[in-house]
């Protein structure tokens, strides 16, 4: 096998469990809680991925806080501080806590934005239904 081949290899998994596994080993994944606590006191950006359908029929985070929505399609594009579709937010240094429905999708995206360099960000364990259920400030329909 050439060297070139060795560089190109595809990672390989044994399904989306396994990548799913791969992605948490690479994450500091923390609770609602804990996300809203970085977000009050230390200046974290908390990222909604969920799609907008997603958001109407199961809520939002209060719109009080520092949370941006960002739907997981173009969760790169605006977080990579290298492109043309970058977010002013979007920075090697900032904390991005990304947060899905139940903290699956979140995950990936998580470990896809430390990928670009964003080395501290990170996910919410159990996504928006764990910062509902922990009592996190809400809006919407399921406020």
């Amino acid at each position: 096998m050439s060297t070139l081949e060795l560089v190109t290899a595809p990672v390989r998994y044994d399904g989306v469990d396994a990548m799913l596994a791969a992605a948490r080993a690479r994450l500091d994944r923390i609770t609602a809680r804990a996300a809203f606590q970085e977000l009050v006191a230390l200046g974290a950006l908390l990222v909604d991925i969920r799609p907008a359908a997603q958001r109407a029929r199961e809520g939002e985070v209060a719109r009080w806080l520092p949370a941006l929505v960002v739907e997981r399609n173009v969760l790169e594009w605006r977080f990579d501080p290298r492109s043309d579709a970058r977010l002013p937010e979007a920075s090697y240094e900032r904390r991005v806590i990304v947060l899905c429905q139940e903290g699956y999708t979140s995950s990936l995206a998580a470990d896809a934005l430390q990928q670009l360099g964003i080395h501290r960000a990170t996910d919410v364990i159990g996504g928006f239904a764990a910062w509902r259920a922990a009592g996190m400030p809400v809006a919407g329909v399921a406020a």
